[in-house]
């Protein structure tokens, strides 16, 4: 039934477009007829260019724009009657449409509108035009006055027309959309009246012949203010568009190895581009998974498989207008409303990874550079997506040999003792009764060999526990440790964190700890200092760990030559920990002058997720 209902109100809408049309432009083809000899032709070509240029570049009123061309309008029908008017009127709309690439009903539509508003407004003021005439006595007054009438005629029939158009179709419009454009409208007759009035109060006065330097210099303000705002507004919103991507795309960088990428993609998009629905595949493991819903999209739809496959012979942004012979493969999954869908591809090395698509309720709705911006986030998406794909394979790959590594110690390790201690015991219970001494010193040996086994079985126990960066979090861990040291050893530690913390992937997290711990250490067994001071300040582009100790110092050279030889967490060990995430360390120390330990870790990439989590291959 809703269907039903649905494609009865666009076939209904669909005719009140062709009667509209159709009633306005027979008017306006009847007005060929009763065109009379255009006089001063250059001041008609003026007014015609100023009007052309009035609505290929409305006015910003309000919270949209309009064109502000009614008193343009009114010259050229005072100037040389309704039929010249009309016409030139309808053509100068038809040729901005077409220029637009606005659809075919819509540009045989607004000429036809427009004209048949000014047609119905001027019946209309025909009506009231004795009583005006009986009423006011001053030529300029009745003048203001029948111009007031007729701007006020044209906005309620063009209004109500667009507002009869909109009812019927079945797409929404609310109340609020209702006013933004009733305001809108009211904004730009309020413009027009002002310039009507000017022109009559200028007009009554003896200034000569009105020739085209006249006309020029009172239209060009109007004509001006609305070429360089509308150029003025076009660029902010530009700026503001390429300020927005680069944002998104900086924004994604850093959050799509974590859960909340989803969310920040619908927030940022929507600022971005103005889209009533939108929905991402992405391709994992060989498989098309639905991994975003946003807008006017059917809930719990099902796609084919042939749709889905249809996926990989899309390789560029698609433009897909419901409805025409190719609309598109997967409209079922959007509301029968949305007409205009963008399919944008997510492509890396000639490798579809997603699909993103998009859709709007007007057709031809969107421009070119609004498909551009899709086609740039889409190539974001794409690059950050495969990234996390390598991230992971290579994550499961680590996981893999870690396991490798773990079952090779028990096999090699553990087991080889075990099974040595069974073959003893079970050599001990054969000379139990004859060879007592060989079979204690068998079962000693056998006791030795399990201890053995125990302690290894307890260290790859301890090795296959979380890391405190991993059970806590990096600064937990640190107060924590720093706690247990004062305790012990009773020493004074700072410790002082800046900024807004945020979540460091286990990598990056596990580097900075094992730093701290490591230059904490050397601070209190072999610096002697009797003060240690820790900053961790969460900078816009980087992370800082400093560790500040008042000891003794080291020399850093005799420091490196004696780290070669040592198999500890030292200098050459934290080095190593530094580059795997991009990392800078620096060590400044002097004998007698303290330590001071710096490591500058760069933001972008490391927020939830790094290039390789070996957190598990560096136990």
């Amino acid at each position: 039934m809703e269907k039903y209902l649905f494609k009865k109100r666009e076939e209904y809408s669909k005719y009140f477009l062709w009667i509209i049309s159709m009633i306005g432009w027979t008017v306006i083809l009847l007005s060929g007829f009763h065109i009379e000899k255009v006089d001063d032709f250059l001041i008609f070509i003026l007014l015609v260019v100023f009007l052309f240029i009035s609505e290929y570049y409305p006015m910003p009123i309000w919270k949209g724009f309009t064109s502000v061309s009614f008193p343009l309008v009114y010259i050229l029908y005072l100037a040389y009657g309704f039929p010249a008017m009309s016409i030139t009127y309808a053509f100068v709309i038809l040729l901005v449409y077409i220029l637009r690439r606005r659809p075919l009903r819509i540009i045989l539509f607004n000429p036809a509108q427009l004209v048949l508003s000014f047609f119905a407004s001027l019946y209309m003021l025909q009506l009231f035009h004795p009583m005006i005439e009986r009423l006011i006595e001053i030529s300029t007054v009745r003048g203001i006055t029948e111009y007031l009438f007729l701007l006020c005629f044209f906005s309620i029939f063009n209004n109500a027309i667009v507002d009869i158009l909109h009812l019927i179709r079945p797409q929404l419009y609310s109340v609020k959309m209702w006013k933004q454009k009733t305001l809108t409208e009211l904004s730009s007759a309020a413009v027009s009246l002002v310039y009507g009035i000017l022109l009559y109060l200028l007009g009554g006065l003896d200034r000569g012949e009105v020739d085209i330097f006249s006309y020029f210099s009172f239209f060009s303000p109007l004509v001006g203010f609305s070429l360089i705002s509308s150029t003025i507004t076009r660029l902010k919103r530009e700026k503001k568009r390429m300020k927005a991507l680069f944002s998104m795309t900086t924004e994604l960088n850093q959050m799509l190895p974590t859960k909340e990428w989803l969310s920040t993609l619908k927030k940022s998009f929507n600022e971005l581009i103005k889209v009533e629905a939108s929905i991402l595949w992405i391709k994992e493991e060989g498989e098309w998974r639905l991994r975003f819903q946003d807008g006017r999209t059917v809930p719990g739809f099902s796609v084919r498989t042939v749709t889905l496959e249809g996926f990989e012979e899309i390789r560029k942004p698609t433009l897909y207008t419901y409805g025409k012979k190719e609309d598109g493969i997967a409209t079922e999954c959007f509301e029968k409303d949305l007409k205009t869908f963008v399919y944008s591809p997510l492509v890396v090395e000639n490798e579809a990874v997603g699909m993103f698509i998009v859709a709007r309720s007007l057709t031809k709705s969107f421009e070119d550079h609004e498909v551009q911006s899709i086609a740039t986030l889409a190539n974001q998406l794409a690059v950050n997506i495969k990234t996390r794909m390598l991230i992971t394979e290579k994550e499961k790959r680590i996981i893999l040999e870690e396991r490798n590594r773990i079952a090779r110690d028990i096999h090699d390790g553990i087991a080889q003792t075990l099974a040595g201690a069974v073959m003893k015991l079970e050599t001990a219970e054969k000379k139990f009764s004859k060879h007592p001494i060989e079979t204690k010193k068998l079962i000693e040996e056998s006791i030795k060999g399990l201890r053995e086994s125990l302690k290894e079985v307890r260290e790859s126990i301890y090795a296959l526990r979380p890391y405190p960066t991993e059970r806590v979090g990096l600064t937990t861990a640190i107060s924590n440790k720093i706690e247990d040291l004062r305790q012990e050893y009773n020493q004074a530690i700072y410790f002082v964190i800046r900024g807004n913390e945020i979540q460091l992937s286990p990598m990056a997290e596990k580097v900075l700890f094992d730093t701290f711990q490591e230059s904490i250490h050397n601070s209190i067994k072999h610096s002697m200092a009797s003060k240690i001071d820790i900053l961790l300040c969460y900078q816009t582009e980087n992370i800082l760990l400093k560790i500040k100790d008042n000891g003794k110092g080291f020399s850093l050279f005799q420091a490196m030559l004696k780290a070669r030889n040592q198999p500890h967490f030292g200098i050459l060990q934290m080095n190593d920990a530094a580059d795997k995430i991009n990392a800078s360390l620096q060590i400044d120390s002097k004998e007698g002058a303290g330590t001071i330990v710096t490591m500058n870790i760069p933001k972008m990439g490391l927020e939830g997720g790094d290039i390789v989590d070996q957190a598990y291959a560096s136990r």
